[in-house]
């Protein structure tokens, strides 16, 4: 099983902290199978934050995962419709064993120059 780093913006990642937020919303799934999220939060925090494992992947029209994850989405309809706008497809990752790191790491200590505009594979 495979780790990522995922850019979120950090008005989200409270929301994923205090679990209101357990979907993470992605227009392209990743290749490989993944098992941990480190979560690095945008500007103006630009540090890695936190992590989670992922429970499962769900991957189906927007309408439909709307309807699945609504409840702990974290997010507004009127936000997941313009993030989706067009698409054909929605992936959502069903985020568990969440964990918010005391001290904040920099992306260097995950070997990264900079931060992903989506996501990165982490060894």
């Amino acid at each position: 099983m495979n780790t990522i780093l995922l850019s979120i913006n950090p008005e989200y990642i409270e929301n994923i902290f205090n679990g209101i937020k357990q979907y993470e919303y992605r227009k392209i799934k990743c290749r490989k199978d993944i098992e941990k999220i480190i979560i690095y939060s945008t500007y103006p925090v630009r540090k890695v934050v936190g992590e989670a494992r992922v429970e499962k992947i769900l991957g189906d029209t927007p309408n439909n995962i709307w309807k699945i994850t609504e409840k702990y989405s974290g997010t507004s309809i009127h936000f997941y419709n313009e993030y989706f706008k067009g698409r054909e497809k929605a992936i959502a990752y069903k985020l568990i064993d969440v964990k918010k790191y005391n001290k904040p790491k920099q992306l260097s200590e995950y070997g990264i120059k900079c931060a992903p505009q989506s996501f990165i594979y982490i060894k």
